[in-house]
């Protein structure tokens, strides 16, 4: 699920996945299969059904990768896996190809974790509790989703009712369906598109009064 968050159409994705908060308590052992499903994922030609993930749109948006890469390492973040862009043969040798990348020991307050990177970057998060969590989670100017992984579906309904996003998945991500409104909170914007809300989209509202005593109006007409 946070492979798909985040790796999905090389994390140009409006709604990626890039900060995921993690549970101290399986920090360990998540990162390092994380990490290790992380390596595994083929980059390359997207025409091959073998391929995984395929190129970033422009050289300008993998130079925007690289910088913010640069940042996070700058601000103390630490790099598991990816960081740098692959090395591929052939033709693609010159593709804005960059490989999936996993930070660690990320503070919610870091440009990494606030801002959006548009790429296949993930920033690791721990919380100790769930008061913590939800603080950090709506800690950022966006609020277009957020997904919800756990056994618990009481626990998830009460996060979802929490977590100020316009989309929330649970134990699943980047599900969409033409009934269901798409949008988002805060700088994620307003409006919905899709599902019945989206109509107020190509509407305009108009407001006529008409006065149908015959007569004046207030003092003016005495």
């Amino acid at each position: 699920g946070a492979m798909m968050g985040i790796f999905f159409n090389q994390g140009q994705v409006c709604c990626a996945g890039s900060r995921l908060f993690l549970d101290e308590s399986i920090k360990d052992e998540f990162l390092e299969r994380f990490s290790e499903k992380a390596k595994k994922v083929v980059v390359g030609d997207p025409m091959d059904k073998g391929t995984h993930m395929g190129p970033q749109v422009s050289m300008e948006q993998l130079d925007r990768i690289k910088g913010y890469v640069d940042v996070a390492r700058a601000e103390g973040a630490t790099v598991l896996t990816g960081g740098v862009c692959p090395t591929l043969e052939g033709d693609f040798q010159k593709g804005f190809f960059f490989q999936p990348t996993i930070f660690s020991e990320v503070k919610n307050g870091m440009r990494v974790a606030q801002e959006e990177i548009f790429g296949p970057v993930t920033s690791v998060i721990t919380f100790k509790n769930e008061d913590e969590l939800i603080k950090e989670a709506n800690d950022t100017i966006f609020g277009l989703s957020a997904g919800i992984w756990t056994r618990d579906l009481v626990r998830a309904h009460r996060f979802a009712k929490e977590i100020h996003a316009g989309t929330v998945w649970i134990n699943t991500f980047n599900m969409f369906n033409a009934a269901s409104p798409f949008g988002g909170f805060k700088q994620s914007g307003y409006g919905r598109e899709m599902g019945k809300h989206a109509l107020e989209l190509y509407t305009q509202i108009k407001s006529v009064w008409v006065d149908l005593s015959g007569k004046p109006i207030g003092w003016y007409g005495k």
